[in-house]
């Protein structure tokens, strides 16, 4: 989610390696569907962050065995999500989980990648402030210093979406890049508002005894977030082993929520640190996560989202001209 402005000079670095390198063991899955059912087809997905248990339904789709059961083996890699939109982008990866931004940003650098399939149904962005700062609404934020991690990725997009649906934009605040270190920031009164992920900050808070006032993102307008991608000559090439991919991801999305006590449990072995956390809350960041992954249309990515996405990218800049909307995402590899 890191290094938007980045992006760039990652992609004509890629895009000559993939020109002129042989294809690695980790390279993208050049399997058919005419491959003996007995052969496992390798894929690494890149999640862009580290182990954690929002990952908790590609732990339980991997220890449940419902990757197995499509013929996949999948690994799943934690680098940076810039990185990976390029190697997918590129061909040098077939998957990885990003957020909606990420692919537009992409396709303005003329990197096929396709949205395929969305995982959280909210974006989990947000901006808390202190109750005692009586800030009661988006637009009391004119003039205030808000934390975020930097100028990039989901929590830069997420906030910048919020002012703008207030009459608000970067120039109305101070935007202050202070790293991961929001809420003790918020604590102790050195930011006015901190961006948080919605599913995590406002219970360290509450554990903290701070009483805070919470503006969602989600609440105020409807965005891309994370997702499976892909590219086009793998949809071309290979449609059916995206089905498989989508279709193992979506079964470990639904059990997890059915079943976030067993999930909780699968995601101690791929989470070291788990068992030795705060139970309490990091099972009910885990409830929380599965409240934005909730839909009645498991999988959809909704059309108005992404315009909706583009244009806050042209408001912000980031992109210069529209795009082909069409052909940056796809509901055609959901199952039937």
């Amino acid at each position: 989610m890191k290094h938007l402005k980045s992006i760039l000079s990652v992609i004509i670095s890629l895009l000559a390696l993939s020109a002129c390198a042989q294809p690695a063991a980790t390279s993208a899955a050049t399997a058919t569907t005419t491959q003996s059912a007995a052969t496992m087809i390798q894929v690494k997905l890149p999640v862009g962050y580290v182990p954690d248990i929002q990952f908790a339904p590609l732990y339980v789709a991997i220890d449940k065995g419902f990757y197995q059961a499509q013929g996949l083996d999948v690994s799943i890699d934690y680098s940076m999500e810039n990185d990976n939109t390029v190697l997918v982008g590129t061909g040098n990866l077939d998957f990885a989980v990003v957020s909606g931004e990420q692919v537009l940003l992409a396709r303005a650098q003329q990197l096929p990648v396709v949205y395929v399939m969305s995982w959280y149904h909210q974006y989990p962005v947000g901006i808390v402030t202190k109750t005692s700062s009586n800030i009661r609404t988006v637009a009391d934020l004119r003039g205030k210093k808000i934390g975020l991690p930097g100028l990039y990725g989901t929590s830069y997009i997420g906030a910048i979406a919020l002012l703008d649906s207030a009459g608000l934009s970067q120039k109305d605040v101070t935007l202050d890049s202070i790293g991961y270190n929001q809420v003790a920031a918020l604590v102790a009164d050195k930011e006015d508002a901190v961006v948080i992920y919605t599913a995590n900050e406002p219970l360290q808070l509450t554990q903290q005894g701070i009483d805070y006032t919470l503006f969602k993102t989600s609440d105020a307008v409807d965005l891309v977030a994370n997702g499976l991608i892909t590219n086009e000559k793998t949809l071309q090439e290979n449609p059916e082993l995206v089905k498989k991919m989508v279709a193992a991801t979506l079964e470990g999305i639904q059990y997890a929520s059915d079943h976030p006590d067993e999930a909780f449990e699968i995601s101690k072995k791929y989470v070291t640190n788990l068992a030795t956390t705060d139970q309490h809350l990091q099972m009910q960041v885990l409830l929380n996560s599965i409240d934005q992954w909730k839909t009645n249309a498991p999988g959809y990515t909704d059309p108005q989202a992404w315009e909706n996405m583009q244009n806050i990218l042209l408001k912000m800049g980031l992109l210069t001209q529209p795009l082909d909307l069409s052909a940056a995402y796809s509901n055609n590899y959901l199952p039937q």
